[in-house]
């Protein structure tokens, strides 16, 4: 992915973006792809590691067992229109924040899906969980005939913020009063997310002069 540097994500966001947006299209050195919800751990590894689970009648999982793969997470984006700046001459483009992982992936015995599933819906709606009458044990148990879990420990996570942060103050005010208007939802949420991802760089900056 090139990422010229104003538009090189820290590790903390890009992970944060993993958290937001998990729904990743896994893809392998041979270009097969999968379209995954993956979870986050954080605490296992310098970058962490991703979970999560194949259907078993999806073929992508044979072979996979230590091959690299690399798992593609697309947060907001939207359309940027040239008429939202105030230097002139412009030209359109757009906007997005995406996250590269890539990693060796390994497969997860009985126990370790379990726990995996266990994580993908703590995340999602952990109320279900304590809710026998919709996901008994036994139930949980049968659901291991139908599906195959791994993990991808993390040796490469590349963030990209291509957000416009390098353009004035005045372009910036125009495009987030621009995305802020549109009729398309993706864009209303791309502004909020340019938002907050300028103020948290900001407050790091301003961490890190301390």
């Amino acid at each position: 992915m090139t990422r010229p540097r104003d538009t090189r994500m820290p590790l903390a966001q890009a992970q944060a973006l993993i958290d937001a947006h998990g729904f990743a299209s896994l893809v392998d050195d041979s270009l097969q792809a999968s379209h995954l919800p993956l979870v986050l751990a954080r605490d296992e590894g310098d970058l962490g590691t991703l979970y999560g689970h194949f259907a078993r009648a999806n073929p992508h999982w044979q072979g996979l067992e230590g091959r690299r793969v690399l798992a593609i997470f697309q947060g907001p984006h939207s359309y940027v229109s040239p008429r939202w700046y105030a230097a002139r001459p412009a030209v359109p483009t757009w906007n997005h924040a995406t996250v590269h992982a890539g990693g060796t992936l390994e497969r997860l015995d009985d126990d370790a899906t379990l726990t995996a599933l266990d994580a993908l819906v703590a995340k999602y709606e952990p109320e279900l969980l304590d809710e026998p009458d919709i996901m008994s044990p036994a139930y949980r148990q049968r659901l291991l005939k139908g599906v195959v879990g791994f993990r991808i420990r993390l040796d490469e996570l590349q963030g990209k913020a291509k957000l416009g942060l390098n353009r004035s103050r005045e372009d910036q005010a125009g495009v987030l009063a621009g995305l802020a208007d549109s009729a398309d939802p993706l864009a209303r949420q791309l502004g909020r997310y340019t938002e907050r991802y300028a103020k948290t760089l900001i407050e790091t900056e301003s961490e890190n002069d301390h």
